[in-house]
C-alpha cells in the first residue's frame, strides 16, 4: 500500500492520483498527522480510523461524489469520530527549489518564543524562521515529513509584493519541494505564492490534536 508521502511526493513532480472519482483511505503517518487530502477527482483520507466506517460515511451522503470527503457533513463525522479540532479547508500549492540566494535581506530568527515560531511548532517539526524587512518567513515540516513554507506581511508593508518575494526567498532555501497552504478567501496570499511560481494542486483540511494551547491563526 502506498504511503501519504509517496503521494505527495508524485504530486510535487506533477503527478496525480488518478481521477476515477474514488476517495483512498490511508493511515496516519504520526499521531499529528490526520485529515482530507483532495485532488482532481479523487480524495485521500488519512485517517487511523476503521476504512469501513469512512466509505459508509461518504456513501451515506446526498451530494456529489467527488466533493464528499470534503463535505462539511463527512467532516463533521470525521471530527466528532476522532475527538480532533480543524480550522479551515485550505488550497494546497507547491513550488520545487531553486538555485541561488535569496535577493532579500533575511535575518534567521533564534528566539524560540516568537509568536509566529510558536504557532507553527504547533504544527510542524524542525521550524526554522527568518525576518525580513516587513516580513517574516517561516520554514517546518508538517504533513508526511513534506516540508511547508508560510509567510506573514506586516499590514505597513502590504501591497508592495513582499509576500511574493518572500514567497521566493523561501524556494532558494530549501534543498526539496515546498508546500504552502492557503484559506481560499486569502486571495492576496494566493496571488502572492502564486507570482512566486508555486502550482495549486488541490485542497486540504487537517485535523489538529485536542488539547494544545494555540494562538489565533495567523494570517499567511
Amino acid at each position: 500500500m502506498e504511503s501519504v508521502r509517496e503521494i505527495l511526493d508524485r504530486v510535487a513532480r506533477g503527478v496525480f492520483p488518478p481521477a476515477d472519482g474514488r476517495t483512498t483511505v490511508l493511515p496516519q503517518p504520526g499521531p499529528r498527522h490526520a485529515g482530507v487530502l483532495a485532488f482532481t477527482a479523487h480524495s485521500v483520507v488519512v485517517t487511523d480510523e476503521d476504512p469501513a466506517w469512512v466509505y459508509d460515511t461518504l456513501r451515506g451522503l446526498d451530494c456529489d461524489p467527488l466533493s464528499a470527503a470534503l463535505h462539511p457533513r463527512f467532516l463533521a463525522a470525521l471530527l466528532e469520530r476522532t475527538g480532533r479540532q480543524a480550522e479551515t479547508v485550505d488550497a494546497v500549492l507547491v513550488a520545487g527549489p531553486l538555485p541561488g540566494v535569496p535577493a532579500l535581506a533575511l535575518t534567521e530568527i533564534r528566539d524560540a518564543g516568537h509568536p509566529r515560531i510558536r504557532y507553527a511548532r504547533e504544527r510542524r517539526d524542525e521550524v526554522r524562521a527568518w525576518q525580513a524587512d516587513g516580513g517574516v518567513l517561516v520554514t517546518g515540516r508538517g504533513t508526511a515529513g513534506r516540508l511547508e513554507v508560510s509567510v506573514e506581511v506586516d499590514e505597513t508593508a502590504r501591497e508592495r509584493g513582499l509576500g511574493r518575494r518572500l514567497a521566493g526567498a523561501a524556494r532558494r532555501l530549501a534543498e526539496e519541494p515546498l508546500w504552502a497552504q492557503v484559506a481560499p478567501g486569502n486571495a492576496r496570499s494566493l496571488r502572492a505564492f502564486q507570482a512566486a511560481g508555486y502550482d495549486v494542486v488541490g485542497a486540504e483540511l487537517l485535523l489538529r490534536l485536542p488539547g494544545s494551547a494555540e494562538d489565533a491563526r495567523v494570517p499567511q
